[in-house]
């Protein structure tokens, strides 16, 4: 073997041993920096996701009051046209019985011109009435005011 040899393989080797442990002193100087460094990352991300969440919380907060209030106004605006429409009808109605009466009012205003001066047919309708009637008692109020007491009631 050639002396030179021994030389380069030991050096080798003594290069491999050093090297071996700047290694070894670098991962124990450099794991425990690491590990602070993965917590302070997992810190930052469950904060990003803690922050996330509680945005996700407030927008689905806003809006369930937003659909509350579109609610409350739907409601409103419902109410309104059922109080509006009971307007409408009540006023409809109401002028639906004024028309009724002014035709009640106008009928009797007819049947009451053509019975001026038609005695005759009054007494003859009067008659009529006493002949179909069916055992009732007529008072007739004489000059005191007081009714002539049932002379001559009425066969049953």
């Amino acid at each position: 073997m050639h002396p030179n040899r021994h030389a380069i393989a030991f050096g080798s080797l003594v290069f491999l041993v050093v090297s071996v442990v700047v290694i070894i002193i670098g991962l124990l100087w450099a794991w425990p920096k690491y590990k602070v460094y993965k917590k302070e990352m997992d810190g930052i991300a469950a904060l990003k996701e803690a922050e996330w969440s509680k945005q996700i919380l407030i927008e689905e907060a806003k809006a369930r009051e937003q659909a509350a209030l579109m609610q409350a106004k739907a409601r409103i605006t419902l109410a309104q046209a059922e109080g509006e429409a009971k307007i409408v009808q009540a006023k409809a109605e109401g002028q639906a019985d004024i028309e009724r009466a002014k035709a009640a009012a106008e009928a009797n205003r007819i049947i009451g011109e053509s019975l001026k001066g038609n005695e005759e047919y009054l007494r003859y309708v009067w008659i009529k009435g006493l002949q179909d009637g069916s055992g009732e008692r007529i008072y007739i109020p004489t000059e005191a005011g007081l009714p002539i007491l049932e002379a001559g009631k009425a066969k049953n």
